[in-house]
C-alpha cells in the first residue's frame, strides 16, 4: 500500500515587482523544507512531483536532492490562475481568496473558478497516482489553495476554505492512499514531529 504526501511550499520571498509564479522560497522557507527531511517517510519516496511555479520547484528540489532523484514538473499542479489580479496586498488577497472558495462556480476578479481549478487538480493527482511506481510513496509539492481543493475532494465535502492549511506561512502536508484516495491524515506542519 503506497501513499501520496501532498506538501505545500513554505515561506517565500514576496516581491511585488516579480510575477507571483516566479517567487522563490525565502531562507526561512528553505530551512523549513530541510526540517521536513527528518520525517521517516522521506526515505520511502519513489518520486517527487511539483507544480511549475518556482517556489514549489525549490521545495521539491530540496527533497529530491536528499533521495537522489529529480522532481517531475507538472503545470496542472499549479495554484489557481490569479493572473487577472497579479500581486495583491495580504488583506486584499485574503478577502479575494475567501470569495474564491465561497463562490466556487464564479470567477472572482477574473481568477480561475474554484470548481475548474479543483477538476484540473483532481485530474493531475490521479495522473500522478497512475504514473507512480507500485509500492513506492510519492510526494507532491504544490500550493495551499491546491491542497484545500484536493482535500475537499478527498473528504467528499463541498469546496470550502475550512479545508485550507492552518494559517501562517505555508509548509504543511497531508497524506492519502494512492489507490483508493483514502485520507490517512490531515494537515501537519513540516516543522512538527509528524507521523
Amino acid at each position: 500500500m503506497s501513499s501520496i504526501y501532498f506538501i505545500t511550499h513554505p515561506d517565500v520571498e514576496i516581491d511585488a515587482a516579480i510575477p507571483v509564479p516566479e517567487w522563490r522560497l525565502s531562507a526561512r522557507g528553505r530551512q523549513r523544507m530541510h526540517s521536513l527531511l527528518r520525517q521517516p517517510w522521506i526515505t520511502h519516496l519513489g518520486a517527487v512531483w511539483c507544480s511549475t511555479e518556482r517556489k514549489a520547484i525549490d521545495g521539491a528540489e530540496i527533497i529530491t536532492a536528499a533521495i537522489d532523484t529529480i522532481p517531475v514538473r507538472l503545470v496542472t499542479l499549479g495554484e489557481n490562475d490569479q493572473s487577472a489580479t497579479g500581486f495583491l496586498p495580504k488583506a486584499e488577497f485574503e478577502s479575494t481568496a475567501d470569495a474564491f472558495f465561497a463562490r466556487p462556480h464564479d470567477s472572482v476578479r477574473g481568477w480561475e473558478t474554484a470548481i475548474d481549478a479543483q477538476r484540473r487538480i483532481i485530474a493531475a493527482v490521479t495522473m500522478v497516482a497512475a504514473a507512480s511506481s507500485f509500492g513506492r510513496d510519492v510526494a507532491i509539492v504544490s500550493h495551499g489553495g491546491v491542497g484545500a481543493l484536493l482535500l475537499c475532494w478527498l473528504k467528499a465535502c463541498p469546496i470550502s476554505r475550512t479545508e485550507d492549511q492552518p494559517s501562517g506561512c505555508g509548509g504543511h502536508y497531508f497524506c492519502f492512499d494512492s489507490r483508493d484516495y483514502t485520507l490517512r491524515h490531515g494537515w501537519i506542519s513540516i516543522d512538527g514531529p509528524g507521523l
